[in-house]
C-alpha cells in the first residue's frame, strides 16, 4: 500500500476544473482507496454510488492531478534499469545498484553488491531450502552482510581459491550463512583447481567432499560470481599457467563462472578444465530453481552478458556501470529463464 507521504492532494489549476463537492468527494475516495486500503466496492457502499462511479472518480483524480503517486525505492537502487535489464534478458530478478562514484569503470564487484544480494537472498530463501554458495569475492561479501535467513542447509558449490593470497573466504562464507540461518553447513575443504583429473576425482570421493556433492541435486537457491578472462578478475585465470591461459583464450573464452568457461554467446568451451576442478557441474547448476549471479563493473559487463546467455542463471545483482553496457548489448537467442543447455 501507499504511505501518507506518497499521496499528495493538490488544489492546483487542473484540479479546480472540478467543482468543490466533486473535489471533496474525490479526495475522500482517494484517501479510502490509496491510504486506507479499502476496495472500490467498499467505497461505493459508503458513498452510495456504483463501483464504476468510484473507478471513474479515481481515474479522474489522477488525470487532473488531484492525486499524485510517487514510487520510491532506496537511493542506491535503480528501479528503471533493474526492470529494463530483467525484461531484456528474460530474468526472474534483476537488481541494479548505483555504482560507486570513484573508479566505477575500474573496480569490479563493488562491495555494496554483496549487501544488496544478502537482502535478496533473505527474500528468496525459504525455510527448509538448501542454499548453495560458489567461491567469489562478491559471494564472500554477501555472506558477511547476511543478517537474517530462514532455517536452511548451506552447501559449498566449489573448492577454495588458494593462490597464496588472503582471498580464502568460501568456507567461512558457508559457515557464516549457516550460522545466520541456524542450519547445517557443508563446506568443501579442497582446492578448486587440481593438477590433473585423477587427483580431482580422488578428492571428490573423499567422505566430506562426497557428502557435500550429494547435496548439489537438492540445492534450491544458489549464489555465484562471474569473472572476465583477465588477471585479477577471474579466479580460474589466476590459477593457471601462462600457457594454459593462452590455450583457453584461443578457444574464445569471454567469461568464467564456478570454473566453467563460456564464449561470448554463452556456449561452454574448454570443458576439459572441469575435469580438474572441484565444482558443481554445469548441468546440475542449470537444474537449480534459482541461481543468482552477483557481478558488476564495466570490466565485467561482457562476461556478465555471456553468462546470462548461457541459461545457467535466473537472476542478477549488478551495478549501473555494468547495466548500461548490458542494456546496449544483444540479449541472446533465448530468455535466461528457459534454462537452455549451454552445451547445445
Amino acid at each position: 500500500m501507499y504511505s501518507s507521504e506518497e499521496i499528495a492532494v493538490s488544489t492546483g489549476r487542473s484540479a479546480m476544473r472540478m467543482g468543490p463537492a466533486e473535489l471533496v468527494q474525490a479526495a475522500a475516495m482517494a484517501r479510502r482507496f490509496y491510504l486506507e486500503g479499502k476496495s472500490k466496492i467498499q467505497i461505493a457502499e459508503e458513498f452510495g454510488v456504483s463501483r464504476f462511479k468510484v473507478a471513474r472518480v479515481l481515474e479522474t483524480a489522477l488525470e487532473r492531478d488531484l492525486v499524485r503517486i510517487e514510487i520510491r525505492v532506496p537511493a542506491e537502487l535503480d528501479a528503471e534499469r533493474s526492470d529494463a535489464l530483467r525484461a531484456r534478458y528474460g530474468l526472474r530478478h534483476a537488481v541494479v545498484v548505483e555504482s560507486p562514484a570513484e573508479a566505477a569503470d575500474e573496480s569490479p564487484d563493488p562491495e555494496n553488491l554483496g549487501e544488496v544480494a544478502a537482502d535478496l537472498l533473505g527474500e528468496l530463501v525459504n525455510e527448509g531450502d538448501v542454499l548453495g554458495l560458489a567461491w567469489g569475492r562478491s559471494t564472500i561479501h554477501m555472506a558477511a552482510a547476511l543478517d537474517q535467513l530462514p532455517p536452511c542447509t548451506v552447501v559449498q558449490l566449489t573448492g577454495v581459491y588458494d593462490a597464496g593470497t588472503a582471498e580464502r573466504g568460501s568456507v567461512e562464507a558457508v559457515r557464516r550463512a549457516a550460522q545466520v540461518s541456524g542450519g547445517e553447513a557443508h563446506p568443501i575443504y579442497a582446492p578448486m583447481l587440481l593438477p590433473d583429473p585423477a587427483t580431482a576425482a580422488a578428492l571428490r570421493n573423499q567422505t566430506g567432499i562426497a557428502r557435500a556433492f550429494e547435496y548439489f541435486d537438492k540445492v534450491t537457491v544458489a549464489a555465484v560470481s562471474i569473472g572476465s578472462w583477465e588477471a585479477g578478475i577471474s579466479t580460474v585465470h589466476d590459477m593457471l599457467t601462462d600457457e594454459e591461459r593462452e590455450h583457453y583464450a584461443s578457444l574464445g573464452v569471454a567469461a568464467e563462472m564456478s570454473a566453467h568457461l563460456f564464449d561470448a554467446d554463452g556456449r561452454r568451451v574448454g570443458r576439459d578444465l572441469g575435469e580438474r576442478c572441484i565444482t558443481v557441474e554445469a548441468d546440475r547448476l542449470r537444474r537449480i530453481p534459482e541461481v543468482v549471479a552477483i557481478a558488476g563493473g564495466q570490466r565485467k559487463a561482457e562476461a556478465i552478458a555471456a553468462v546470462l546467455r548461457s541459461g545457467l542463471v535466473t537472476s542478477l545483482v549488478t551495478d549501473t556501470a555494468a547495466a548500461d553496457q548490458l542494456l546496449a548489448a544483444p540479449p541472446g537467442a533465448r530468455p535466461a529463464l528457459e534454462r537452455a543447455d549451454p552445451d547445445d
